[in-house]
């Protein structure tokens, strides 16, 4: 997790100073599902232990550096602190429980440190620790009524048509009855979204109803990362649906609704779930009342940054061979331009 403590933004970067309060949860899944597709991804065999396999924590590299670039400065808090993300083989570390959060939190309470504009959640897998963050949602919000919490619920995905949740359930009612009510956005994919709101998807209209569900419970921006809807434009595309209320000074409320199709890419990829929810979480903060606008910056540049990873993983793996898991860690510092400045190769469509 981290801590942005931000002064004046660099050139080029967003105009306006933030601080963000970064939870980071780095066991996650390979969020192929995510935004491209695994190349023959395989379900995991149980929602328990034999599940774990298929999680992974999320590359350092990915944590923090696209939020700096758009003039954000982050100082990590780490839900655990591993060797490496759990995609490779092996990894050694520690995980951070809710007694050792509070500590923490209550160190930066007594240096009067603890001010941000911004909370940012990702993986997490005790039912206490989540609980603990809410609390301290709560209590960052009553000091900042303004305060935007980011909440990316991962819980689980779906697999050749089988959903499965690789975290316990008993989060799952946390998450519904503690955490989306004090989120802003939340950045669910199908299965997510369908656990949150207890309602299937089996079309773009079942999607909207599924988003009105989840406004209803409290965030007023709800984007679904990946659905299993099929695109206008065939099976090698990628259907999202994003939408945003946005509250007039009148009192009125108009809904913003959008979807997205973006070109699957033949390869697993570590941390494009986390990559998504920190660059929606900027560019929202530049376009707050434009989810069009976020979005397409938000998945231009993420195609940008895969792009170029594929490129240079399969011209570093031998032979031929499948890429492995180093070489295709995220290349977010070759990508530093295309954070900055996206060129907008994915068009939102506004419903």
């Amino acid at each position: 997790m981290g801590v942005g403590l931000l002064v004046e933004p660099e050139a080029g970067a967003l105009a306006m100073p933030a601080f963000i309060l970064r939870f980071r949860g780095w066991w996650m899944r390979p969020r192929g599902s995510r935004l491209v597709a695994p190349q023959n991804p395989k379900p995991p065999p149980s929602p328990g232990a034999a599940a774990e396999a298929e999680k992974a924590r999320i590359c350092t590299r990915s944590r923090g550096l696209e939020r700096k670039v758009l003039g954000f400065e982050i100082d990590a808090l780490n839900s655990v602190q591993f060797s490496n993300h759990t995609g490779y083989a092996h990894w050694k570390g520690q995980v951070l429980n809710s007694d050792e959060l509070h500590e923490l939190y209550e160190g930066l309470k007594l240096n009067s440190v603890n001010k941000y504009d911004y909370v940012l959640t990702g993986y997490m897998r005790d039912k206490s620790f989540l609980a603990s963050v809410v609390d301290i949602v709560q209590e960052l919000k009553k000091q900042n009524s303004k305060l935007v919490y980011v909440c990316d619920p991962v819980m689980g995905d779906e697999w050749n048509g089988q959903g499965s949740m690789y975290v316990p359930e008993d989060l799952l009612p946390v998450y519904k009855e503690k955490v989306v009510p004090v989120a802003d956005i939340i950045t669910p994919n199908q299965f997510e979204a369908e656990l949150l709101s207890g309602r299937k998807i089996h079309s773009q209209e079942e999607a909207l109803a599924v988003m009105d569900e989840l406004h209803a419970m409290g965030p007023d921006t709800v984007v679904i990362t990946s659905s299993n809807l099929l695109s206008p434009r065939g099976r090698d595309y990628l259907t999202a649906l994003g939408s945003q209320r946005i509250r007039n000074p009148d009192g009125s409320v108009v809904t913003e609704r959008i979807r997205m199709e973006m070109h699957k890419v033949d390869a697993v990829f570590v941390g494009t779930g986390d990559l998504f929810a920190a660059m929606l979480l900027a560019w929202t903060h530049k376009h707050p009342n434009n989810l069009k606008v976020a979005c397409e910056k938000t998945v231009s540049a993420m195609h940008h940054v895969l792009q170029r990873t594929i490129k240079c993983a399969k011209a570093q793996a031998v032979g031929g061979l499948k890429p492995s898991p180093a070489q295709l860690e995220l290349k977010m510092v070759q990508s530093k331009k295309d954070i900055e400045n996206p060129e907008i190769v994915v068009q939102a469509t506004v419903l």
